[in-house]
C-alpha cells in the first residue's frame, strides 16, 4: 500500500521560498512518476512539477518553470519541492502523488497525499 504524507507548507511573503516534502512508502521499485499538485479555491487541479523515479528527469508547468526545483532522496524515499520566488498566485493546497509508469505528465495519478497548505501573501 502506498502512503504519502507531504509537509512544509505555510505563510510566506511574494518573494520568499518554501520547501515541501513528501515522505512516501510501499514503493517496492523505482517505475513509479511522482508528482506535486495544487488546488485553489474554485479552480482546477494544476499539475505543477513531476518527476520519474527511474531516470530522474523532471517535467515542470510553465507557470512554475525556473522558480521551483523537484527533487528525490532515494535514502529517505522523500520527494521534495523547492519552491522559490513566490507570487501570491502560488497559494494553494499541494498535493504529492504517485502513480506507476514512465510519461509523467498529463495522465491519471493513482496514490495521493492530504495535502499542505501554502499561503503567499503580497
Amino acid at each position: 500500500q502506498v502512503q504519502l504524507v507531504e509537509s512544509g507548507g505555510g505563510s510566506v511573503q511574494a518573494g520568499g521560498s518554501l520547501r515541501l516534502s513528501c515522505a512516501a512508502s510501499g514503493l517496492m521499485h523505482s517505475n513509479y512518476c511522482m508528482g506535486w499538485f495544487r488546488q485553489a479555491p474554485g479552480k482546477e487541479r494544476e499539475g505543477v512539477a513531476h518527476l520519474y523515479l527511474r531516470s530522474g528527469s523532471p517535467y515542470y508547468a510553465a507557470s512554475v518553470k525556473g522558480r521551483f526545483t523537484i527533487s528525490q532522496d532515494n535514502a529517505l524515499n522523500t520527494l521534495y519541492l523547492q519552491m522559490n520566488s513566490l507570487k501570491p498566485e502560488d497559494t494553494a493546497m499541494y498535493l504529492c502523488a504517485a502513480v506507476v509508469g514512465g510519461a509523467c505528465y498529463g495522465r491519471e495519478y493513482d496514490y495521493w497525499g492530504q495535502g499542505t497548505q501554502v499561503t503567499v501573501s503580497s
